[in-house]
């Protein structure tokens, strides 16, 4: 069976959305890393807020802004796509509209701009997921994917050190900063809402012959697509979603326990923590879609299981190289963290592909804002588990983060979806489209 080895830019844009919405994604993404780095710090100088206050607003307004997501699947099954990106944006110039409005030491302002902020970020992966979905299918659409996020990262990137470089001019950059972001936020929406996609998820096509003799969708390297799957139940995915809840924990690492660990128990200069996110972020985006397209030659159970595997031992080299002590300690720290890194791209190539063929095309919307639910709560309790747990030693961090990760692997490669069976191996012609 052919598999996809080579990408063509062109066919991947088409497939990711079309040319206005990878600009969309791009300006987005650029006005995010603008501000999100940086959001804490203008609660503590412009507002004048205290660091604790600051923090509990940011992280109400993420944990709050989660109970969106059961209406934003909602709003997908009735068949809204690009409207949902747009309004995903949208809601985000909201917030920074409020955040510039807040006068100084109002706290609750603040939280409120912070929510609405956690509004947007929280329904645009589910949002975006939907929309790819819609227009590429099959081993495509996990390029698409892979594509999508490496291009956010990269506007993360540029965005986070434009910010960086604008922080020397004090309050009044980081008011001129939240600004742009909303005009970026605002500009983005415009170019999502005009791609006008929708779909009909409910009048999903008849299997074709070959569709009727496939796997399961989630093994082998079949290319079949859970918008082609009629009318069947939403599946359970319980063991799916409570190892993401773990897995996700990969995503804080490098911005959170590593320079802790650094910082804190190897005393090592702030500057490998930073060398260790730059470097993450570049691999991110240099490797997200190569590897996906590399993993075409496997089950997306079997690579989503894999990256668990390869972050668990990321991890146990972690509690290694922390043992080294002060000299060696940092260099192998940023050298494992390469391992950790590629194992988030093939956790990111895997996941939300496998929830998209998993999901039938008329629960497509509630069954990716489910997903995105527990990354979002993954996301949200990863930093207070990280924090707690390093006190109390390397062993305990690394320990615990390898054992929960290798547990959750084990769930996802045993866990059985009955019922959803595979459209087949259509849309053969469209993935080679990507690939030859």
């Amino acid at each position: 069976m052919p598999t996809t080895t080579k990408i063509r830019p062109r066919a991947l844009i088409r497939a990711s959305g079309g040319p206005r919405y990878a600009v969309a994604l791009t300006v987005d993404a650029l006005g995010t890393g603008l501000l999100r780095p940086f959001l804490l710090l203008y609660g503590v100088t412009v507002l004048r807020l205290s660091a604790p206050a600051t923090g509990i607003a940011m992280t109400v307004g993420v944990v709050v802004g989660l109970v969106c997501m059961p209406a934003v699947g909602r709003w997908l099954d009735r068949g809204a796509r690009s409207t949902v990106v747009a309004a995903s944006m949208l809601v985000r110039v909201l917030g920074v509209a409020l955040l510039l409005a807040t006068p100084a030491g109002h706290v609750w302002l603040f939280a409120t701009a912070a929510l609405f902020l956690g509004i947007g970020n929280q329904a645009w992966p589910a949002a975006h997921a939907a929309l790819v979905a819609t227009v590429s299918h099959g081993r495509e659409r996990d390029a698409a994917l892979a594509g999508g996020r490496a291009l956010r990262n990269a506007g993360l990137g540029v965005g986070a050190l434009l910010a960086t470089a604008c922080l020397a001019g004090g309050t009044t950059a980081l008011q001129a900063l939240a600004a742009v972001t909303g005009l970026a936020y605002l500009a983005a929406a415009a170019l999502a809402w005009s791609v006008h996609l929708h779909a009909h998820p409910t009048t999903a096509p008849a299997a074709t012959p070959a569709e009727e003799t496939g796997k399961d969708t989630d093994t082998g390297t079949g290319t079949g697509t859970g918008t082609d799957m009629g009318d069947g139940p939403a599946p359970r995915m319980r063991a799916l979603l409570a190892a993401n809840v773990i897995y996700v924990f990969c995503l804080n690492v490098p911005e959170i326990a590593l320079p802790l660990v650094l910082v804190t128990q190897l005393h090592a200069s702030p500057v490998w923590s930073a060398a260790i996110f730059v470097a993450n972020t570049v691999l991110v985006v240099a490797l997200q879609v190569p590897v996906t397209v590399l993993m075409s030659r496997f089950s997306r159970r079997t690579m989503l299981a894999f990256a668990g595997v390869v972050l668990a031992a990321s991890y146990l080299g972690f509690l290694a190289a922390t043992s080294l002590g002060h000299g060696w300690g940092a260099p192998a720290v940023a050298a494992v963290s390469v391992i950790c890194t590629i194992g988030e791209i093939v956790y990111a190539g895997s996941a939300t592909a496998l929830v998209t063929v998993l999901a039938p095309a008329h629960v497509l919307g509630r069954t990716l804002a489910r997903f995105e639910l527990s990354t979002g709560f993954g996301l949200a309790v990863s930093p207070a588990a990280i924090t707690a747990l390093a006190p109390h030693g390397p062993t305990a961090l690394w320990g615990s983060l390898a054992a929960a990760t290798l547990l959750s692997a084990s769930a996802v490669a045993t866990e059985k979806e009955p019922g959803t069976q595979l459209s087949g191996h259509c849309h053969q012609a469209r993935a080679g489209s990507v690939s030859s």
